[in-house]
């Protein structure tokens, strides 16, 4: 039987490197976004905005797909309206592909917020031990990952679909105008300090920088995500997804400086958010784009500093468990130290960076 995809954000981080594993592996694939522009050849745009339930149905009438991959979010200023907006992306999304009956498998990326709580009470509270494992239960917290989780659920016991969830940790990956993109916003704020002589500072908490963590690159994320599809024993399951390695913030920002050739400049622990050391870098990075001829002269299409600040200043060590993939077969491991290198290395490729 044909397998054939629909990859919900697909120009995002996580998305465009599906797409890339599902074309290797031989799938037909669709992939949906509000502007489907610059898909890989071979690769059927789907332009749909997720929020308008009677253009989605138009969108989607007659797809019939037998893969949906949901990567993709609306941030909002309150939870509340994440939990309303995100949630009926999900229910106007998966009333739009039912007609066709053809569905076998929905997949929904989330994320670690799934146990340190939503961006009002981030890392608040009452938290669960670390290192954390998928059958610790939700917090007692209102979360729009959970609102999400639930209407892939209902409409899995109600159209006889299998699901999967994949709460991967921060990922590492490329995608222009992404709203969460630690990967980048690091390449354009060293790119940044090494151009005009800045201190090239760590951004986050003590806890951080001396505290165990880890990463997700977004092509071991895709594998995962593939992985689930086709092994019957990960059906309606819920997967922790991690590079498999674990680090101290205090060696990756010394490897991060290397690379770009820079010194990292002393932590004394005080915090120093890149949202207050980038807030007037923007015509900075445009007169760096003319000079040095780059793709991209709009540096807010390239980072995402709040999101940054938010992981890299949290006030609790963060490891992740990924035993119940491990037990059902999938192993890929990726160095977190890797991940960056190759990212910065696409990145100048691509003329995004210096």
């Amino acid at each position: 039987m044909t397998n054939k995809a629909l990859v919900v954000g697909a120009t995002g981080i996580v998305g465009s490197a599906l797409i890339t594993q599902l074309k290797e592996a031989g799938w037909e694939v669709h992939g949906l976004a509000r502007r489907p522009a610059a898909l890989p050849a071979g690769v059927h745009g789907v332009a749909a905005d997720l929020q308008d339930a009677q253009a989605t149905r138009r969108a989607l009438a007659g797809l019939a797909p037998t893969h949906v991959f949901i990567t993709t979010w609306s941030r909002q200023a309150t939870e509340a309206e994440n939990i309303r907006v995100n949630a009926g992306m999900v229910r106007h999304l998966l009333d739009a592909v039912r007609p066709a009956g053809s569905v076998r498998h929905v997949a929904l990326v989330t994320g670690l917020k799934h146990y340190l709580g939503p961006f009002e009470a981030y890392a608040q509270g009452d938290l669960p031990q670390t290192p954390f494992r998928e059958e610790q239960p939700r917090l007692a917290v209102e979360n729009f990952y959970y609102a999400q989780e639930d209407e892939v659920f209902a409409a899995a016991a109600r159209d006889g679909f299998a699901w999967s969830v994949h709460r991967p940790h921060t990922v590492i990956g490329s995608a222009v105008g992404n709203a969460m993109n630690m990967g980048t916003t690091l390449a354009v704020y060293a790119t940044l300090c090494k151009a005009g002589g800045r201190p090239f500072y760590f951004p986050g908490s003590a806890a951080q920088w001396n505290g165990l963590t880890d990463m997700t690159d977004a092509n071991l994320l895709a594998r995962h995500l593939l992985w689930a599809t086709q092994t019957p024993a990960a059906a309606n399951q819920a997967f922790n997804v991690v590079n498999g390695d674990v680090f101290r913030w205090r060696w990756m920002w010394e490897r991060i400086a290397g690379w770009f050739a820079l010194e990292p400049a002393p932590f004394n622990g005080e915090v120093r958010p890149l949202q207050q050391q980038m807030a007037h870098d923007a015509p900075r990075w445009t007169a760096l784009a003319a000079r040095h001829h780059l793709a991209e002269p709009d540096i807010h299409r390239l980072i995402s500093p709040w999101h940054t600040d938010a992981d890299l200043g949290r006030p609790v060590e963060v490891i992740t468990d990924m035993a119940r993939s491990r037990r059902l077969g999938f192993l890929d491991y990726q160095p977190s130290d890797e991940a960056f290198f190759a990212l910065f290395a696409r990145l100048r490729a691509q003329r995004l960076i210096r």
